[in-house]
């Protein structure tokens, strides 16, 4: 099992900044890759980036290059997401995520950000 919680939410005017936190703990070892969503109201689950475990090779949304970045401290078992010149279009509760091994996906609580415009 995996749990994982997040942290770093919040009320944000655009062009803002803000830092996500996704303190990670169980079976890590087994964990492949872990990453963020969102889901605004009215929309599907979309991803946002994702970094591998432990080569740190990453992937981002079209919408959030250059804007956001993910990181991990594997020896705080911590991923982040820094989150820069955001926009109300952000808007969104977002999601941690770690994939295991054998393709099981497990999620956070989710942190809501919003953006004002």
């Amino acid at each position: 099992q995996v749990q994982l919680v997040e942290s770093g939410g919040g009320l944000v005017q655009a062009g803002g900044s803000l830092r996500l936190s996704c303190a990670v703990s169980g079976s890590i070892t087994s964990i492949i890759t872990m990453g963020w969503y969102r889901q605004a109201p009215g929309k599907q689950r979309e991803l946002v980036a994702t970094i591998t475990r432990l080569s740190g090779f990453t992937n981002y949304a079209d919408s959030v290059k250059g804007r956001f970045t993910i990181s991990r401290d594997n020896a705080k078992n911590t991923v982040y997401l820094r989150m820069n010149s955001l926009k109300p279009e952000d808007t969104a509760v977002y999601y941690c995520n770690a994939r295991r091994t054998n393709m099981t996906n497990y999620w956070g609580q989710g942190t809501q950000v919003t953006v004002s415009s």
